[in-house]
């Protein structure tokens, strides 16, 4: 076996088995949310931002999800198709578009899973601050040593997101339709 590919402690196959888990729950959550509600996690974390903090322009979406604004472009006209979504002049400067969820998108986060970077979060929280800073320093270490730290990064905890470049999400509850 050569220097890069051998492994050289216990820990490194720990560290690595575990990684890969974290890999496999991601993908298993993205194909189950794309197979059983046909959308992606991209779009649910688009509908849940418009859920939340109400029409926006575009450019104030891609800020609030952290996404490129050619990415949630894209986004939102998959959403339009669904009808989950639609664009509005914006009356006090008609030259900005704003977007707003539909009532039919409103219905479809109402019943929709939260998505799992949610149920991250919520455990995450219940730990004590050292262990919450003890893992994100560790993580972030790991970053490094994969050389990823240079690379766009997404809170959205879906496979779709590291294809595509996608960033980040802000899943909060859900509120009221709109009126």
């Amino acid at each position: 076996m050569n220097e890069t590919t051998s492994v050289k402690s216990p820990y490194e196959v720990r560290i690595l088995r575990d990684i890969r888990r974290i890999i496999r729950a991601v993908s298993i959550h993205s194909k189950m949310l794309k197979s059983t509600q046909d959308i992606t996690t991209p779009q649910l974390v688009t509908l849940l931002a418009l859920c939340n903090d109400g029409p926006m322009s575009l450019k104030a979406l891609a800020q609030a999800i952290d996404l490129s604004p050619s990415t949630v472009v894209g986004i939102i006209d998959r959403l339009e198709a669904k009808c989950m979504v639609q664009r509005s002049r914006d009356a006090g400067d008609r030259r900005q578009i704003q977007i707003s969820i539909t009532a039919q998108g409103f219905a479809f986060v109402e019943q929709s899973p939260n998505p799992l970077q949610t149920r991250l979060a919520n455990e995450l929280s219940k730990l004590p601050e050292l262990e919450q800073a003890t893992i994100a320093l560790s993580l972030e270490r790991l970053v490094q040593l994969f050389g990823a730290d240079r690379l766009d990064a997404s809170a959205i905890l879906a496979i779709d997101a590291m294809e595509t470049g996608v960033k980040n999400d802000n899943a909060k509850s859900h509120p009221s339709p709109p009126s």
